[in-house]
């Protein structure tokens, strides 16, 4: 599919105006609400074709974050064959105790999963958490790439970003 096709598809499925408090406490007048195009089943499987293609080598699992990234995990998982896990902010207090449901992590080469980096926050904390419970976490894929502050953040944790598409490149499809 033609990249410029899908990006018009997510924004027109997902774009919001308004006022919102983002993640970051950061205030934007405008929103990608990443459940409307999760939730889109063909928006949906359009996304995983395109991310399957940058699942870096090696990979054996792929770590989707509470709550937006396990849908685009599952998705790539089934299309990619690569076994997913899926990443609480919080590991239970309960049951198993897990930070990481699914597939084993520890000793494990994982990609990190999420749907958007603003500035990387939950990414970060997500990997000091996967990298303490012996995973190794050297990639992440997102679909948008808010803010290229969030990159550079989780460059200087040692993680190699790989966006679908970066905000500015959502907003010109719109047009």
């Amino acid at each position: 599919m033609n990249s410029q096709n899908l990006a018009r598809e997510i924004y027109e499925v997902a774009h919001l105006t308004g006022s919102f408090t983002l993640r970051s406490g950061q205030i934007s007048n405008e929103y990608f609400d990443k459940y409307l195009f999760e939730a889109e089943p063909g928006v949906l499987n359009k996304v995983s074709e395109e991310l399957v293609r940058m699942i870096p080598q090696g990979i054996e699992v792929l770590a989707g974050l509470e709550m937006g990234g396990i849908p685009i995990a599952t998705a790539m998982s089934l299309k990619s064959g690569v076994p997913a896990a899926f990443v609480r902010k919080k590991a239970k207090t309960y049951g198993t105790s897990k930070l990481a449901e699914g597939a084993a992590i520890q000793g494990k080469r994982i990609c990190i999963i999420e749907d958007v980096i603003t500035t990387g926050g939950q990414v970060i904390l997500s990997t000091a958490d996967l990298r303490e419970a012996g995973a190794i976490v050297q990639d992440v894929i997102c679909v948008i790439e808010r803010n290229p502050e969030g990159r550079r953040k989780l460059e200087e944790i040692g993680l190699h970003v790989h966006s679908l598409f970066k905000m500015e490149e959502l907003i010109a499809a719109s047009k």
